[in-house]
């Protein structure tokens, strides 16, 4: 019997295309929580949001974290929400032929 495909959020193929476009840092957690590596890495280098963490757990796990203005947030979340943060509503998305995306930052 065939499986059902699970049906993808259009708003959220949206937040993905937007936060495909914003900086993004891979890092390992080593002995700390995804969550408290994410933050000391953070904290250590000084970075400006709007920005993307990838903390990888083991070999086979990562996790995606968003760094905005408010705080450490789960790219998921953040995928599916991204109208409310501001960092975030300056960055249009224009959709191209063959689906490129083009960033374009908005003046307010």
């Amino acid at each position: 019997m065939a499986r059902k495909r699970k049906r993808k959020s259009r708003r959220r193929q949206e937040g993905r295309k937007i936060l495909e476009l914003v900086p993004q840092y891979h890092i390992e957690s080593g002995e700390d929580k995804p969550v408290t590596a994410a933050r000391n890495y953070i904290a250590s280098f000084g970075i400006q949001p709007p920005s993307v963490l990838v903390v990888k757990r083991n070999e086979h796990t990562t996790d995606r974290y968003f760094w905005a203005e408010k705080g450490l947030f789960g790219a998921q979340y953040v995928e599916e929400n991204h109208f409310l943060f501001p960092s975030l509503q300056s960055i249009d998305l224009q959709e191209w032929d063959n689906d490129k995306a083009v960033a374009t930052a908005a003046t307010r």
